[in-house]
């Protein structure tokens, strides 16, 4: 996993040679942890989210999900765009790539549904259905169909799909941008992020004018990174050089995070020194606030020097590759199908905890039971694959 830089792209006429590129485990790795955790987060209430990341810093395993996505998008889709390939052929493949995810989270949002309409009579599911932004679709399944099919009215928890759409959709533009001009590519992403967290502006929804909740134009910026990251991974090179003291400047983001979000009173200061930025210097929010779908600066910084912290670990690249680990790898190698079906467990066991009463024994047998399907979902997966030579990460 690497973060994001400026540094110059190969030029060429189509002649850029195709370095041999063996998998990175630690692309998958990271996916892997991302995806249990995003999991347990999906089931508000239970002991076990008090122990992912989001509970140890500002951002929480989405943006390093989608970071780790544009790094695999531009290692997979990106050969085609350095070595100058018929753009038309290099654009389909992400392309379809857009149109799977659309159609898994047609079938998401359909099992959901389902659920919930099954089920609609319950008093403590009708109201989980109306905190959940489902409630209008099960009194009126037939208005809501064309919505929910064009992305344009999305269900909590199952909303970040619609957002890998775009993204996907866009990402042969982005490649072809970051091959010829990789410093203006991510100041261009830059200005973008800031501009839409300054003015707030938001992909519109429909029926109800709720906006998405994962901002694509916000969130690109981490799309955008990670796609630079893996074209130079591609190269086989970093996108930032490994310095001192940007290690230890990093190091010092993520702990001071870690300790802003665990100890009240740092959380207390922290808050107020913010404030003061804001109203004494004229700071705007996108930059002293923390508002996750616009990714706003402390949640940028935070991911980018996590990454960047991470990355810089030489031994880091041999951990990935261990036995014990490998269970978590093969999560993160078949990421869709996994997010996918987490998706679906995660109501179901929001369900069935709504109808019943609490117990940490219910909520560990939950958790437990839904990884355990997982990891037999990404098992399956990887048997269906035939045989073949190490090849780059699919994104997303």
């Amino acid at each position: 996993m690497r973060s994001s830089t400026t540094g110059p792209a190969p030029q060429g006429s189509g002649r850029l040679p195709d370095l041999p590129h063996q998998r990175d485990q630690r692309i998958d790795l990271f996916r892997g942890i991302a995806l249990v955790m995003i999991f347990i987060n999906h089931i508000p209430g239970t002991l076990w989210e008090n122990f992912t990341s989001r509970n140890f810093g500002f951002s929480d395993a989405a943006e390093g999900f989608v970071l780790m996505s544009g790094i695999a998008a531009g290692l997979a889709y990106g050969p085609a765009f350095l070595k100058r390939q018929p753009l038309w052929p290099a654009t389909l493949r992400p392309w379809r790539r857009a149109l799977t995810i659309w159609a898994v989270h047609v079938l998401v949002v359909a099992l959901v549904l389902a659920l919930f309409l099954a089920l609609a009579e319950h008093p403590a599911i009708a109201e989980m259905a109306k905190r959940r932004n489902i409630l209008p679709a099960i009194q009126d399944p037939a208005s809501y169909l064309l919505p929910l099919t064009l992305l344009s009215h999305q269900f909590a928890y199952a909303d970040i799909l619609p957002m890998y759409v775009v993204l996907m959709v866009v990402a042969p533009g982005i490649l072809w941008c970051a091959v010829r001009a990789p410093g203006w590519t991510m100041a261009a992403s830059l200005a973008l992020w800031f501009l839409i967290g300054l003015l707030r502006i938001r992909v519109p929804t429909w029926p109800l004018d709720n906006g998405w909740f994962f901002n694509p134009l916000a969130w690109q910026v981490l799309f955008v990174a990670g796609i630079l990251t893996g074209l130079a991974l591609r190269q086989r090179r970093r996108l930032l050089p490994v310095r001192p003291w940007a290690v230890w400047l990093s190091a010092a983001v993520v702990i001071a995070a870690a300790f802003w979000v665990q100890v009240p009173v740092i959380a207390a200061w922290g808050g107020h020194g913010f404030w003061l930025l804001h109203e004494y210097a004229g700071l705007p929010p996108v930059l002293t606030a923390f508002d996750k779908s616009f990714v706003f600066f402390p949640r940028l910084l935070h991911i980018l020097a996590l990454a960047y912290l991470i990355s810089a670990l030489p031994w880091l690249r041999t951990a990935a590759a261990h036995p014990r680990l490998a269970p978590l790898t093969l999560l993160g190698r078949h990421s869709l199908p996994v997010f996918a079906s987490s998706t679906v467990l995660a109501y179901g066991a929001q369900v069935i905890k709504a109808m019943s009463p609490p117990s940490l024994l219910l909520d560990s047998a939950l958790i437990a039971a839904g990884l355990a399907i997982l990891f037999a979902i990404a098992v399956v997966r990887d048997r269906q694959k035939p045989p073949k030579a190490p090849a780059p990460a699919p994104a997303p």
